[in-house]
C-alpha cells in the first residue's frame, strides 16, 4: 500500500512516522512536509503536488493511494474529504459539515446543547455587538475566557485571568477584526472553567469509537503556565488525571453522545476526534474544545506510544469497521517539548540554522514542525520548530531523556518550557 499524509508541521511528522511502522505500506508520500520528513529515509518522503484539492486528489489518484490522512484543521473545514469522496478516494477525516466542531466554536457550543454535552456556559457575539459582548463579560466579570469562533491556529484564545478590562479589549480586537481577521468577527464568551486539563483522542467510523491513549498539553508559552496561549508548548501521555473512572465518564457523557448526535443530524463523523476536556477535583468533566484532527503536539507522545497499526485502523474507519478494532500501547510515558522560535506566537523570525540534530539519547525521536531545508542544513521556518520525545518508566525518567535531548540542540533564540509533564510528577 501507498500512503499520503497531507501536511507539514510536528503532528503530520509523527503520522507518517507511525504510517511507515504498518508492515502492509510500502511508501508514505508528505505534502507537502517539512525537513523532517525529508530527511526520514525509508518508506518516507515529501512531494511537492501543487496547490488546491484537485491537485491533492489528482495524485491519490495516479499513484492509486490506499488511504489520504489529513493531519490539519485547515482542508478539513474546507471540504478536503468531501473532494476526495465525490472522486472515490479514500480520505480519513471529517466532511466539511462535520468539521464545524472545529471551525465554529459558535455551532460546536450550540451542538452541545442540544445533546446535552457538558461544556462551560457560554454566549455568542457577532461584530455588531460589541456593546452587549462587554456588558455581559463585565456583569459576569474575571477570570473569563474569550474565543474566536473561527479557526486561528490554536491561538484565539485569550483567558482574562485578572481583570474584566482584559477580556474587553481582547473582544474589541477580535470583534474589529484586527487580531484574527474574520475567523475572530464572531466571538464566544465562556465562564472560566477550574479543574486540570486533559486531551482524550479517538478514532471513530461514525458508529463505533476507538479511543486512543490519553494526553495533556501545555498551552501557555512560560513556565509554571504562564505568558499567552499558544498551539501547544508540549505534551504527554498518557495523563494521570484520566483514571478508568473518567475514562468512562468522557465516552459515556461526551464522545458517545456526540457521535450519535452528529450521526442523527446527517452529518456522520469519520475521523480522529479530539476534545480538550477540564476534570474537575470530583471527576466530572466539561468540554472546553473540539478539534477535527489529532491534537499537536499530543500527536508525537501519543504516536511514539502506539504499538498497533494506524493505517489498518483508518482504513478500518472508512469502512464502518471499528467494532472489534484494538490497539496496543507501549506501558511508559511519552513527554514531549516543543522547541519554539523567539517571540512566539507573535511574529517571530525564521531562518536560523538548527544545529545539534545528528546527535542522539536513547529512547527519544525528535519531530520536526516548522523547519525546512537550505542545502543540506534544516533551518527554521516557523514559531514552533520541533518537538523532543522522550520514553521513560515514569514522568520522571521520559522528562528526563527529553530534556537530555534537548539540551543538545541549538538555534539563535531558541525557546522552550523546562516543566513539561510537572503534574505528572505532584
Amino acid at each position: 500500500m501507498k500512503v499520503l499524509v497531507i501536511g507539514s508541521g510536528g503532528r503530520e511528522h509523527a503520522l507518517a512516522w507511525a504510517a511507515a511502522r504498518s508492515p502492509d505500506v510500502d511508501a508514505v508520500y508528505v505534502a507537502p512536509g517539512n525537513a523532517g520528513t525529508a530527511r526520514e529515509g525509508g518508506k518516507v518522503r515529501n512531494v511537492d503536488v501543487g496547490p488546491g484539492f484537485d491537485s491533492l486528489a489528482d495524485f491519490a489518484e495516479a499513484e492509486a493511494l490506499a488511504l489520504t490522512i489529513v493531519g490539519p484543521e485547515a482542508p478539513l473545514v474546507a471540504g478536503i474529504r468531501d473532494h476526495f469522496d465525490a472522486r472515490g478516494l479514500p480520505c480519513f477525516g471529517p466532511t466539511r459539515a462535520a468539521a464545524r466542531l472545529e471551525g465554529s466554536k459558535a455551532f460546536a457550543k450550540a451542538f452541545m446543547a442540544r445533546h446535552h454535552i457538558p461544556t462551560a456556559n457560554s454566549a455568542t457575539f457577532e461584530a455588531a455587538e460589541l456593546d452587549a459582548a462587554e456588558a455581559h463579560i463585565r456583569r459576569h466579570g474575571a477570570p473569563i475566557v474569550v474565543k474566536a469562533d473561527g479557526l486561528a491556529a490554536g491561538k484565539g484564545v485569550v483567558v482574562a485571568r485578572r481583570s474584566a478590562d482584559e477580556a474587553v479589549a481582547a473582544a474589541r480586537e477580535m470583534l474589529a477584526g484586527d487580531r484574527f481577521g474574520d475567523a475572530g468577527r464572531r466571538i464566544v464568551v465562556e465562564e472560566w472553567l477550574e479543574g486540570e486539563e486533559a486531551s482524550f483522542t479517538c478514532v471513530t467510523d461514525g458508529e463505533h469509537v476507538l479511543p486512543l491513549a490519553s494526553s495533556q498539553d501545555h498551552k501557555p508559552r512560560d513556565d509554571g503556565d504562564r505568558g499567552p496561549n499558544t498551539g501547544g508548548m508540549g505534551a504527554y501521555s498518557p495523563a494521570p488525571v484520566v483514571t478508568a473512572d473518567v475514562h468512562d465518564r468522557i465516552m459515556a457523557e461526551v464522545v458517545r453522545p456526540l457521535v450519535r448526535g452528529m450521526a442523527a443530524e446527517g452529518m456522520p463523523y469519520q475521523g480522529f476526534l479530539y476534545a480538550g476536556l477540564m476534570v474537575a477535583s470530583d471527576g466530572s468533566v466539561r468540554v472546553v474544545e473540539f478539534n477535527c484532527r489529532f491534537g499537536d503536539p499530543e500527536a508525537q507522545p501519543v504516536l511514539l506510544r502506539l504499538r498497533g497499526d494506524l493505517v489498518e485502523v483508518c482504513r478500518h474507519a472508512l469502512g464502518g469497521g471499528l467494532a472489534d478494532a484494538k490497539l496496543a500501547w507501549d506501558p511508559r510515558t511519552a513527554v514531549g517539548v516543543v522547541l519554539a522560535t523567539k517571540d512566539y506566537p507573535a511574529a517571530y523570525p525564521t531562518g536560523a540554522v538548527v544545529e545539534g540534530l545528528e546527535r542522539g539519547v536513547p529512547e527519544t525521536q525528535v519531530f520536526h514542525a516548522g523547519t525546512a531545508l537550505a542545502g543540506d542544513r534544516v533551518v527554521t521556518a516557523g514559531g514552533r520548530v520541533l518537538c523532543v520525545v522522550g520514553l521513560g518508566r515514569d514522568a520522571a525518567s521520559a522528562q528526563e531523556r527529553a530534556y537530555r535531548r534537548v539540551a543538545q540542540i541549538r538555534w539563535p533564540g531558541l525557546h522552550y518550557r523546562t516543566d513539561i509533564g510537572f503534574r505528572a510528577l505532584a
